[in-house]
């Protein structure tokens, strides 16, 4: 929570000090080429994560480029590295915007770095393309969430391991990174899981920071709290590079998927590459894709990204088809706007459909969340997931929980109400 404050701080301070600056334009069509930023950590912890994404945005937009471009011009990328540093994020989104005039930017992982740029991307009046899970709680005119909401992850997976197939677990630990993504799922969960009549006895929730290494002593603490006659889960919002001795340590207590099995909202294919698996056979993961679906569109996805990456054992994963999902709505809407102008692409992006890899199509909606299908893989010995189970439908994402009181009223429409919070009780917008 202290990262959380320091990185709001510091993102307000820097908006309050740009303020008394002029205006920068917002626009990227000067000259031959469009702009677009790519605003991933390429270092620190979370660089295991997201230094994938910026290469799958090149990859995007060198096939765009191949199209022959957008508008009758080419698009180049902006790519600078904000180091897994949340205040930085803010610093160099407001360097892609006003030095270097992209059209939009495809970037951010943690909330809290999301958090941290958004006054940028509201007071500049430009776009952001966000495509990683996330608790919700939040719907900004000037930013598109192409990853899961809770309702298209988090309340999902729960149900799973509530069900006769996930187990019929009785028993959470709800274990997250220490920020804003993890705090806020767990809360929106905890709230879930005792309308479900969970005891509060049977919930542990535990918090470690980012890059945390040393796993013994709370493994440990899962095991005993695991050993009470009930069947017990761990519902893990651990991000970054953290996972990798946490999943080693379960391994070394002996933790298996039979005994307490745990879903992951922040472990994909990318993550597990580092880790030896085989220990880790029959543990979950709950996406909106996974590198094994099988169809036509994802099979040719595959063979693109690893011919583009030059490496035949490249994976992919969820927030990379997040990007692409993202990526192709904003050419669209672009194209049907004829400019780059963020009020005028905002406006013409709601209700726009793509294809997704798994086999769907997926549609921008008025709060700015997509619908997805839902998930849920377990690991593979080779690091792969087997999809276990799926929603038969697209789900679209909600902005506002049901399940908290201050949100559960609150609805997200930047169309007919131009309000990303309207309390649908008092009629008026937050």
């Amino acid at each position: 929570m202290t990262l959380t404050r320091r990185s709001l701080l510091a993102s307000s301070a820097l908006a309050i000090a740009a303020s008394a600056l002029p205006m920068m334009p917002a626009l990227a069509q000067s000259g031959d080429t469009i702009k677009i930023g790519i605003l991933h950590s390429l270092s620190g912890t979370m660089a295991i994560s997201e230094t994938t994404l910026k290469d799958v945005m090149l990859m995007l937009i060198e096939e765009q480029n191949k199209k022959g471009g957008l508008l009758g011009k080419k698009l180049e990328a902006v790519v600078v590295d904000p180091a897994s540093n949340w205040p930085l994020f803010a610093e160099k989104a407001r360097e892609l915007i006003t030095q270097h005039k992209v059209a939009a930017t495809f970037g951010c992982w943690t909330s809290v770095s999301r958090k941290s740029v958004l006054p940028v991307f509201k007071e500049l009046n430009n776009i952001l393309f966000y495509p990683v899970q996330y608790e919700g709680e939040e719907s900004e005119r000037n930013v598109f969430y192409t990853g899961a909401a809770p309702n298209q992850q988090a309340i999902p997976a729960v149900d799973y391991l509530m069900s006769k197939d996930g187990g019929e677990v009785k028993r959470w630990v709800l274990a997250g990174t220490d920020y804003v993504y993890p705090r806020t799922t767990n809360k929106i969960l905890e709230a879930y899981l005792i309308s479900k009549g969970v005891a509060k006895e049977d919930i542990m929730i535990n918090y470690t920071p980012f890059g945390h290494s040393d796993w013994q002593t709370i493994v440990a603490d899962i095991k005993k709290f695991g050993s009470a006659g009930k069947k017990t889960a761990v519902v893990s919002t651990i991000n970054g590079d953290a996972n990798v001795p946490f999943y080693k340590e379960l391994s070394n207590a002996g933790i298996k998927a039979t005994d307490i099995p745990v879903v992951a909202f922040s472990v994909g294919e990318e993550e597990l590459a580092g880790v030896d698996t085989k220990n880790l056979v029959g543990h979950l993961a709950a996406w909106n894709y996974f590198q094994s679906v099988k169809n036509p569109a994802n099979e040719a996805f595959i063979k693109q990204w690893q011919a583009f990456t030059k490496n035949p054992k490249r994976v992919t994963n969820d927030p990379m088809e997040a990007h692409v999902i993202g990526f192709n709505m904003w050419v669209k809407a672009v194209e049907k706007a004829k400019t780059t102008d963020p009020d005028k692409v905002i406006d013409a992006i709601v209700g726009i459909e793509v294809p997704n890899l798994t086999g769907g199509v997926s549609k921008m909606l008025p709060n700015h969340h997509i619908t997805k299908p839902v998930l849920i893989g377990e690991i593979r010995a080779d690091g792969q997931f087997d999809t276990v189970w799926q929603t038969k439908d697209l789900v679209p994402g909600d902005a506002w929980t049901d399940y908290l009181e201050g949100s559960k009223d609150l609805e997200a429409d930047w169309v007919n109400l131009k309000c990303g919070n309207y309390n649908t009780k008092l009629k008026k917008c937050g």
